[in-house]
């Protein structure tokens, strides 16, 4: 449990825990730190995948499946204990929407709400094309595919937390072009609302596709920023009153 998922502030109280998943490349150190500033009735569990942090050396997931196999078997005792919400941001959208599937199809578990942020709709035209393109080697070549995910950070002068990053960055792209999913010949997967949000000066995300996969209801919040919008201290406090307010209002 420790090694997947860092849990800054524990609440046994908790009426609702938020399992966070970080973006491509990104580990626990900023969504982790959001137990701290929620109330006690909900709890954060921000995912830590393999490859950083503490799981520096283990090797990355061969593919999405793996990924999602690890995280539902470690997290099913909690996610049938009490309601669980998702959020997720830029890439790690993918990863929380495959274990949302996998919780409903295999466990008949869903989601209170899913809180999406910076990323295309996982049925889009968008999404697809975006899960074609290879993924570049270099580093230099790999700022240029972050720019395609909408980011626009520069990596850190020291050279091994540059090589770590990158190498992470790359093994969760590559997991992501793993994740396929065909809604073709299913009903809406999910009954819970979704919420997502966007940096205004970021990219435009395909995000209407949404409105497919469940029969809640849809929101949709543009936050001053860029892509990492979420970082700023004005939009992370709105975030957490936004998050707070929904899950409260939630049927629990």
């Amino acid at each position: 449990m420790e090694k997947l998922v860092a849990c800054v502030q524990k609440k046994p109280n908790a009426l609702c825990r938020l399992i966070c998943f970080p973006w491509a490349g990104g580990g626990t150190s900023q969504l982790a730190q959001w137990g701290r500033l929620f109330n006690d009735s909900i709890e954060v569990f921000c995912i830590r995948p393999p490859g950083r942090e503490t799981r520096l050396g283990e090797p990355f997931p061969k593919d999405m499946r793996s990924l999602v196999n690890e995280i539902t078997s470690v997290l099913l005792k909690e996610l049938k204990e009490k309601p669980f919400a998702f959020f997720a941001h830029s890439l790690g959208i993918y990863v929380s929407f495959a274990v949302a599937l996998h919780l409903k199809e295999k466990y008949g578990l869903e989601p209170v709400h899913l809180f999406m942020s910076a990323a295309h709709a996982p049925n889009s035209a968008a999404h697809l094309a975006l899960k074609s393109t290879p993924v570049p080697d270099r580093k230099s070549e790999l700022l240029a595919y972050v720019g395609m995910l909408g980011g626009n950070f520069e990596l850190p002068p020291n050279e091994d937390i540059r090589r770590n990053i990158a190498l992470a960055f790359r093994g969760d792209a590559e997991v992501f072009r793993t994740f396929s999913f065909e809604k073709a010949d299913m009903n809406s997967p999910f009954s819970c609302d979704v919420t997502c949000f966007r940096g205004s000066d970021d990219k435009i995300y395909d995000v209407q596709g949404w409105q497919e996969l469940t029969n809640g209801v849809i929101s949709f919040y543009e936050l001053p920023g860029d892509h990492f919008y979420l970082l700023k201290p004005s939009n992370e406090s709105f975030l957490i009153k936004h998050i707070t307010t929904c899950i409260e209002n939630a049927d629990l």
